[in-house]
C-alpha cells in the first residue's frame, strides 16, 4: 500500500533571490534519492515560502523494488585456475556482487568467455531507510550564501527552525542541529500560529487555516488577481516587472495588495530615477498612464491580511516620501556638477589594475570611435557627434544619482547632457551606449550609440584578453558573452559593413599603445574563436540547421551580414522543394572539393586539355565566376547558389570523361588546378560537405 510522504523545513527569512532555487533543489533531490533507492512514487509538488521549504510526494510504495540483474566479471582465464578451481579475483568478484561462486555461470562475449552471475535483492521497507534518506538529502543541499550557527559544523542558507516529516501519519525521526522531526508547523509570523500536521495531504489546508499561501503558483496566482483588479477599478496600469513580482513573491506568505499615493510634485524628477526608487529601494509597482508616464500612485504587496490596510499604506507612503526626497536631492546636486569637472574624476577610479582609470578606458574608447567611424565611413556630423559622446559617455559614473543606483548609469548621463546643453544626438548616445544591456534588450536605435556602444564593448573585451581574462565553463565575471553577443546584435540591427577582422585590428591598435602582456596574434586567435561561438548562436537563434551552421562557419564569418544571409540561402536550398536537385549539385562540388585538397596550383593551361569535358567544364566555371562574385558581393547569396548550380552538369560530364589523377604530373596538375577553382569558388559560400542528408 502506497502512503504520501512530506518533507518541510523551517527556517528564519531565506533571502528571496534564493527560494525558488532552493525549492527546485529539495525537490529535485528528494526525487533523485527515490529512484536511487528504488521507491516507486507518484506526483510530486514542492513548496516554498520565506520561512519555509517543502516537498510532497503522493504514493511513495512501502517496500523498495525487488531488483535482479546480471552481473559481468572477468575472464574464465582469470577467473579459473589450471584445476578449474576459482581464483582470487572470481571470489573478490562474488565477494563485491554478494553472490555466491556455485551460481557463477560462462557466457561469451566478443569472442572471449567471461563470468556471469544473477545478482538479487530483496526490498527494504520503505520506512526503515527514510530517516537517513531524508536526512542526508537536507545536509546535502547548497545555496549562494551559507551560515552556521551555535556549536553546529553544518552550512545553510539559514538556520533550520523546525522539520516535519511524515510518512503517511508517522513521523520519520531524525535530528539535524538539534532540531528534531515531528508533525507540528508554524504559521504566518503574526497572524497564525503552530498547527498539527496530521497526514501529508492535510498540509495545504492547515496552514492556510494559519493565513500561509504555501503553494507558490497559487500565491503569485493572488498577487496578480489582486493587481489587476485595483488597475481595472482605477483605471491604471501597473507595471509589473517579473524580476520584482518573483522577489516579493519570496517576502510574503499570505498576500494582500494595496496603493498609496505621492507627492505629484516628486513628477519633476526623471520618471526613471523615481521608478528605480520604488522598486530598488521598497518593492514597489509603479502607476502609469495610459501613454506610459508615471503617475503620483504606488502598489505593494503586504505579507498579511486586510485589517488597518488603510495605515498600512500610510506607512508606506512615509518611507517612501522619504526615499523620494533623497533622490531629489541627489538629482538637484548632480547638476551643479560641471561634465568637464565630472570627467576630471573618472582619473580617480580605478577601471582594472591593469587597464587602468576609468579616464584610461574612456580615451580607448575615444580612439576605438574614431577609427569606427572611418572604417564605416560616416558623415562629418556623426563623426563629430561620435567623438564627442565618446569623450563623455562615462561622466555619469560620479554622480550621486548613479552611485545610489548604478542600473541608472547612461540614464542619468542622458538627463544630465541634455540639460547641459549637448546636443539631442550626443545625450542619446551616452545612454545608448550601454545597450543591449541584457538579453533581450534592444540595440541603440541611433548611429552613434551604436558606434560609441561597439567601442565600449570592443574595448573591453580586447582589454580583458589581452591579460588574459578569457571566459571558461559558467565563468564570466566581466560578462564579456553578453558584449560580444551585443556587438553581434548591435552589426545585425544597423546592417554594419564591419568585418570582424577589422574590429579586432583597431582595438588591438589602440590597446598596443597601452602596452598588452599577450601577443597581438593571440589574441587575435582568441577573439575569431570567442566571437565564432556567438555568432553561431545567432544563427541557431534564427533556427538555421546544426550542419548548415557549420558548413557556413567553415567558409568564415568575417562579414556578419553576409554569414547570415549564407546561411538563409543555403537552409532554403537545401530544405526546399527541389532539395533533391540541389542535392546533385552539392554532390557534384564535393566530389571536386575532395580532389582540388590535392591540388598544388592554381594556374590552369588550357592548352593542356585533352578532353572536349575539360574545355566545357573550364568555359563554363569563366561564365560562372563573375556572376558568382557580383552576387556575394551584393550580398545575394541565394543568387551566387543558383549561378552556381549552373556547373554541375559540366562536372559529371568532367568526370565521367576525364580521368584526373592522370599519370603525366603536369598534366594531373593541370586538372587539379581547375577543380580548385571551381572548389574556391564554392568555399566562399559554405563547407558543403558537411552538409547531412
Amino acid at each position: 500500500m502506497a502512503k504520501d510522504l512530506l518533507l518541510e523545513i523551517g527556517l528564519e527569512e531565506v533571502p528571496a533571490r534564493f527560494v525558488r532555487g532552493a525549492m527546485n533543489q529539495l525537490k529535485e533531490k528528494t526525487v533523485k534519492w527515490l529512484e536511487n533507492a528504488r521507491i516507486p512514487h507518484g506526483e510530486v509538488k514542492a513548496f516554498a515560502t520565506p520561512r519555509r521549504l517543502a516537498v510532497l510526494i503522493q504514493g511513495v510504495e512501502e517496500k523498495q523494488a525487488d531488483v535482479s540483474e546480471e552481473v559481468k566479471g572477468p575472464s574464465r582465464k582469470i577467473a579459473q585456475d589450471e584445476s578449474g578451481a576459482w581464483s582470487k579475483a572470481a571470489l573478490g568478484f562474488a565477494r563485491s556482487q554478494g553472490v555466491d561462486p556455485a551460481d557463477f555461470y560462462f557466457k561469451e562475449l566478443g569472442g572471449v568467455e567471461y563470468v556471469y552471475a544473477n545478482k538479487s535483492s530483496v526490498g527494504t521497507i520503505t520506512s526503515e531507510v527514510l530517516p537517513e534518506g531524508l536526512s542526508a538529502i537536507v545536509t546535502s543541499m547548497s545555496f549562494p550564501k551559507n551560515m552556521r550557527w551555535g556549536a553546529y559544523d553544518l552550512k545553510f542558507v539559514r538556520p533550520i527552525k523546525w522539520m516535519i516529516a511524515l510518512f503517511g501519519e508517522e513521523v520519520v525521526p531524525f535530528e539535524i542541529t538539534g532540531v528534531h522531526t515531528g508533525k507540528t508547523t508554524r504559521g504566518h509570523r503574526f497572524l497564525g500560529g503552530e498547527t498539527v500536521v496530521g497526514e501529508p495531504r492535510e498540509y495545504e489546508a492547515k496552514l492556510k487555516e494559519q493565513q500561509v499561501i504555501v503553494d507558490v503558483e497559487e500565491r503569485e496566482r493572488l498577487i496578480l488577481n489582486q493587481i489587476e483588479t485595483l488597475a481595472a477599478d482605477k483605471g491604471w496600469n501597473i507595471a509589473v516587472k517579473e524580476d520584482l513580482l518573483e522577489e516579493v513573491l519570496f517576502l510574503v506568505e499570505y498576500p494582500n495588495v494595496l496603493f498609496g499615493t505621492f507627492d505629484p510634485a516628486f513628477l519633476n524628477i526623471p520618471q526613471d530615477v523615481l521608478i528605480t526608487s520604488m522598486r530598488e529601494h521598497q518593492r514597489y509597482f509603479p502607476v502609469l498612464d495610459g501613454e506610459g508616464k508615471l503617475l503620483p500612485f504606488f502598489v505593494t504587496v503586504r505579507n498579511g491580511d486586510r485589517t488597518s490596510i488603510e495605515q498600512v499604506a500610510k506607512g508606506n507612503e512615509k518611507v517612501l516620501r522619504a526615499r523620494l526626497s533623497d533622490a531629489k536631492f541627489f538629482y538637484e546636486e548632480d547638476q551643479k556638477l560641471a561634465i568637464k569637472d565630472a570627467l576630471a574624476k573618472l582619473a580617480t577610479i580605478v577601471y582594472h589594475e591593469e587597464l587602468g582609470t576609468v579616464a584610461d578606458k574612456v580615451r580607448r574608447i575615444q580612439l576605438t570611435a574614431s577609427k569606427l567611424s572611418d572604417a564605416l565611413g560616416v558623415q562629418s556630423r556623426v563623426l563629430d557627434d561620435v567623438n564627442r559622446a565618446a569623450a563623455i559617455c562615462k561622466f555619469d559614473l560620479v554622480t550621486q544619482m548613479v552611485y545610489e543606483f548604478p542600473e541608472l548609469q547612461g540614464v542619468m548621463g542622458e538627463d544630465y547632457a541634455r540639460k547641459a546643453g549637448e546636443r539631442d544626438e550626443v545625450a542619446q548616445a551616452i545612454n545608448e551606449h550601454y545597450q543591449p544591456r541584457f538579453a533581450g534588450d534592444r540595440a541603440p536605435a541611433s548611429l552613434v550609440g551604436a558606434i560609441v556602444s561597439i567601442a565600449d564593448k570592443i574595448d573591453t573585451i580586447v582589454g580583458c584578453f589581452s591579460i588574459g581574462i578569457i571566459p571558461t565553463g559558467s565563468q564570466d565575471p566581466y560578462a564579456l558573452r553578453r558584449q560580444a553577443a551585443g556587438i553581434v546584435q548591435i552589426i545585425l540591427a544597423h546592417g554594419l559593413k564591419l568585418p570582424f577582422d577589422t574590429l579586432f585590428s583597431l582595438s588591438l591598435d589602440v590597446h598596443q599603445g597601452r602596452g598588452m602582456k599577450r601577443e597581438a596574434g593571440d589574441i587575435r586567435k582568441d577573439l575569431h574563436e570567442f566571437f565564432g561561438l556567438r555568432v553561431k548562436n545567432v544563427l541557431s537563434e534564427q533556427g538555421i540547421r546544426y550542419d548548415v551552421v557549420e558548413a557556413v562557419m567553415a567558409a568564415g564569418y568575417g562579414d556578419l551580414r553576409h554569414t547570415i544571409d549564407r546561411a538563409s540561402a543555403l537552409t532554403a536550398a537545401a530544405a526546399g522543394e527541389r532539395q533533391a536537385e540541389f542535392k546533385l549539385v552539392v554532390d557534384a562540388l564535393t566530389r571536386a572539393s575532395n580532389l582540388a585538397a590535392k591540388a598544388t596550383t592554381r594556374e590552369v593551361k588550357p592548352e593542356l586539355f585533352a578532353d572536349e569535358a575539360e574545355h566545357a567544364l573550364y568555359q563554363a566555371f569563366n561564365t560562372v565566376k563573375p556572376e558568382v562574385d557580383a552576387a556575394l558581393e551584393a550580398g545575394d547569396s541565394a543568387l551566387a547558389i543558383r549561378e552556381l548550380s549552373v556547373l554541375k552538369d559540366a562536372i559529371n560530364g568532367y568526370f565521367e570523361r576525364v580521368m584526373v589523377m592522370a599519370e603525366e604530373e603536369h598534366v594531373r596538375a593541370n586538372r587539379l588546378a581547375t577543380l580548385a577553382l571551381i572548389a574556391e569558388q564554392s568555399a566562399r559560400i559554405a563547407d558543403l560537405s558537411k552538409l547531412v542528408w
